[in-house]
């Protein structure tokens, strides 16, 4: 496979194991050990995906989860926690978190979710790729995003998804069946 794992956790047992199974299933594994270490080897390492802890020391999980979005990094990410409230799954959700897992984990099920979020992104990139523009409007397909002049526009999935159509068949005429 090849792809690159980043794992950020503060407890060295779980990193172990982690990055033994990750190994075994033919990933390469870069850890962090902090919220900021975290961000630092994201900007060097350039991971293909990202299994966070949320309870970290210097700047929580859902801290730099947040702050990869807003830099417009859309590498994804899987949460692996103890806090298994259904306020937090829902708040890691939406801040841009792929995948929640609760901590005790079976590291098996960990490979599997890590394969399937790579499928799902390697997938999503090959149909949509990484952007769409016309004009003053940019759309970022993968994440149900579009901007005019740099402003996040607010708009139904409905009208996203025709957006992006209409983005795609620039320049040729559609009737309202084709849509």
């Amino acid at each position: 496979m090849g792809k690159k794992i980043l794992v950020v956790d503060d407890e060295p047992s779980i990193v172990t194991l982690l990055s033994f199974n990750l190994e075994k299933a033919g990933f390469d594994v870069v850890t962090a050990n902090t919220g900021t270490e975290a961000l630092e080897k994201i900007g060097e390492e350039s991971p293909d995906l990202v299994i966070l802890d949320l309870m970290l020391p210097e700047m929580d999980g859902m801290d730099v989860c947040k702050q990869m979005r807003q830099q417009y990094i859309f590498i994804p990410i899987l949460m692996l926690t103890a806090r298994d409230d259904e306020l937090d799954k829902i708040l890691g959700l939406e801040l841009g978190a792929d995948d929640y897992m609760t901590k005790p984990f079976s590291p098996r099920e960990v490979v599997a979710r890590v394969k399937a979020i790579l499928r799902r992104s390697s997938l999503g990139e090959k149909a949509q790729g990484q952007t769409l523009s016309v004009g003053e409007i940019t759309v970022f397909p993968d994440n149900y995003e579009a901007r005019f002049r740099g402003e996040e526009m607010a708009l139904t999935p409905k009208e996203f998804e025709l957006l992006v159509y209409l983005i795609r068949n620039k320049g040729r005429v559609l009737t309202r069946d084709n849509c």
